[in-house]
């Protein structure tokens, strides 16, 4: 089964160990209660085993909740190293990916590229630029 990880969304991993025996239910609870974030939002929520050798990606999907799991057989997924002190790290698609395939994150380096922002044109009539 491929997974597709696009840039259209944003991707949170809770930083504490996770009981990798929660649902739906007790991982929507979490983004709730410790993210302070909606779990409808369409972001995507990553949660790790506090021995890091098992993963949950929670996303709801517009009329339902999707829930990726593995369990690794040899080996620790790592995280990224934030000097953040909230509950959660914000990456991007290519961290996740590199995460899931096991790649050092500390090795990868990432050539200059031009990145353009669209911003919407509703959102510069009411003062508020939204960027995406």
């Amino acid at each position: 089964m491929n997974l597709y990880f696009g840039k259209g969304f944003r991707y949170f991993i809770y930083r504490q160990g996770c009981d990798m025996r929660k649902g739906f239910d007790g991982l929507c609870g979490l983004v709730s209660n410790e993210f302070k974030m909606s779990p409808l939002s369409g972001d995507v929520f990553i949660f790790f085993s506090k021995q890091r050798s098992r993963i949950k990606i929670l996303h709801w999907q517009g009329d339902g909740f999707a829930i990726y799991s593995k369990r690794l057989e040899k080996g620790t997924y790592e995280l990224p190293t934030e000097n953040s002190c909230g509950c959660s790290i914000e990456i991007s698609s290519h961290q996740l990916l590199f995460i899931l395939e096991g790649i050092v994150l500390s090795s990868v380096k990432k050539r200059v590229r031009y990145e353009h922002t669209v911003v919407h044109k509703k959102a510069m009539e009411s003062g508020v630029p939204a960027m995406i």
